[in-house]
């Protein structure tokens, strides 16, 4: 798998820990110790926050001198829109039956929307398969997955249809020339030979961090993999392997996360403490984990 991205670990937390609980803005400390624990250094950090400023997915506050990050509605819709397939219990089967293929028009000017578009089409498993032409296997809810970018979409901007193989034109080509299945089994197996080992609960010393990262290379994992009709996959095709993995892990980590989640937000720091940068008060130690401690 690739290397962990500071937006992926951000989302991973923020889907996670935020979307569904009431918990109020998210101190800037916060984010900064989780993902410190991930190998992502501070500024990165904040320069990632930044940027999910500008595109609509966070909202920034201030309380005294905290930095605070809250998910806007619209970061709300696309995490939310994540989660059924994140939490589902076939993650890696296709919606019905059929072909989805979708073509749409966006103006060169709106390159951001196009950007935004793509990458909706990417998580539920499209791919182009000519100039403007985009295929995914089943029965896409196409609705519900561009709803948060209805309000920028021009009326009639994507078209989309139902489709299935007819006698004659096999479809076998275009599928595997859309997709890399070879490449779609490495990820799977990469997954696998991380988290399948128990020793994966140590690689920090935060269980909060571990479970970020796990759940980033989840995401990451499920964008790669399209949900492609069994005929086209083998008997030792590792989906089902992948999600015994994930799920086996994120039990393992839950409670001892949960808690240290639940620390961590509610902790405040005391307003006479002057140490660090700028007497920027710094956030509690995550080592109380029960990912550090012996087993």
């Amino acid at each position: 798998m690739g290397s962990r991205q500071p937006k992926q670990l951000l989302l991973a937390f923020f889907g996670e820990h935020v979307v569904d609980d009431a918990t109020g803005p998210i101190r800037a400390s916060v984010l900064i110790t989780v993902l410190e624990g991930a190998g992502v250094a501070a500024p990165a950090t904040r320069a990632t926050l930044d940027r999910l400023v500008r595109s609509g997915l966070l909202v920034r506050s201030r309380s005294g001198r905290e930095t605070l990050f809250s998910l806007t509605e619209h970061g709300v819709a696309v995490l939310r829109e994540a989660t059924y397939r994140v939490r589902g219990p076939r993650p890696f089967d296709p919606q019905g039956s059929g072909w989805t293929l979708v073509t749409f028009s966006i103006p060169e000017g709106q390159r951001m929307l196009r950007h935004r578009l793509r990458s909706t089409l990417t998580w539920e498993g499209f791919a182009p398969i000519r100039d403007g032409l985009w295929l995914a296997p089943g029965e896409v809810d196409l609705a519900g997955s561009l709803e948060p970018l209805r309000q920028d979409l021009a009326p009639h901007a994507v078209v989309a249809f139902h489709a299935r193989e007819l006698a004659g034109f096999p479809i076998g080509e275009s599928v595997r020339a859309a997709w890399d299945i070879e490449a779609i089994r490495r990820e799977h197996l990469a997954f696998i030979d991380i988290w399948d080992d128990p020793a994966a609960t140590t690689t920090a010393s935060s269980a909060l961090t571990v479970r970020t990262m796990l759940v980033a290379d989840w995401l990451a994992l499920l964008r790669a993999d399209p949900r492609l009709p069994a005929e086209f996959m083998d008997a030792q095709w590792p989906a089902n392997r992948s999600v015994e993995t994930y799920r086996r892990m994120h039990r393992r980590l839950a409670e001892a996360s949960s808690a240290e989640f639940a620390e961590l937000v509610t902790a405040r720091p005391a307003v006479s403490r002057r140490s660090g940068p700028a007497g920027r008060p710094s956030a509690p130690s995550p080592t109380r984990s029960a990912a550090a401690r012996p087993r």
